[in-house]
């Protein structure tokens, strides 16, 4: 039996990487503060809390765990000027992202032996800023380099490996201009995420690694016109 718990579960990233760990016969628990719509066991979660993600592991009751995903995180940056953003926000949204994954890893590892693997969802955010995205891009970057250390660290029993992805979305109101920005031709979908997270799941000789996956968006200049 392989057993995988996502985070952020109830979101729209999480529900396609779910979706598609269910179809490859994976058992899933999702850990979130929202249930969600996929048929994963959902585990009420808040990652950044020490206490939640403690209670959760052990509500779960799982004596091994084969795959991580740490998808969970505030989706929006929070916005306006840094020298108007609180402390408060800022652990909020770091603590949602980059404190939500440390947990969650020392909690799993104990779980997970030879061949397991975790995956850490990062973003294009962490290479690339638009203004007032301080707290995001910090804990998205902060995320880059947990996942080579906990690659390091946890090596060879655990890999370790990030996804970052670019503009995903289910909208079908997209102008032709979005779907420009992009090389491909066309703005992601959750379904490239899940992709990548089952081929992660498989690539053994894979870790330490950041996937990005936003459809070549970040090698296009873009000038505005």
């Amino acid at each position: 039996m392989k057993r995988a718990i996502v985070t952020g579960g109830a979101g729209l990233i999480g529900t396609g990487v779910i979706e598609a760990l269910l179809t490859e016969g994976w058992t899933v628990a999702s850990f979130d503060v929202k249930e969600g719509t996929t048929k994963a066991r959902h585990v009420y979660c808040d990652v950044g809390d020490e206490s939640s993600v403690a209670a959760a592991f052990e509500q779960l009751g799982w004596k091994g765990l084969e795959l991580l995903v740490n998808n969970a995180g505030i989706a929006g940056p929070v916005n306006g000027p840094i020298h108007k953003l609180s402390l408060s926000d800022w652990r909020k949204v770091t603590d949602s992202h980059l404190t939500g994954a440390f947990l969650m890893v020392r909690s799993a590892v104990p779980l997970m032996g030879e061949g397991a693997g975790i995956v850490n969802m990062v973003s294009t955010r962490a290479f690339m800023s638009e203004p007032d995205t301080e707290a995001y891009a910090a804990s998205k970057g902060g995320l880059v380099a947990l996942t080579h250390a906990l690659a390091v660290s946890l090596g060879p029993n655990i890999r370790v490996n990030a996804i970052a992805p670019g503009w995903i979305t289910n909208d079908t109101d997209l102008r032709k201009k979005d779907h420009a920005q992009h090389l491909v031709g066309r703005v992601g979908k959750p379904q490239d995420i899940a992709d990548a997270v089952v081929y992660l799941a498989g690539a053994g000789f894979m870790t330490g690694q950041v996937m990005v996956l936003d459809g070549g968006m970040t090698k296009k200049m873009i000038y505005e016109e």
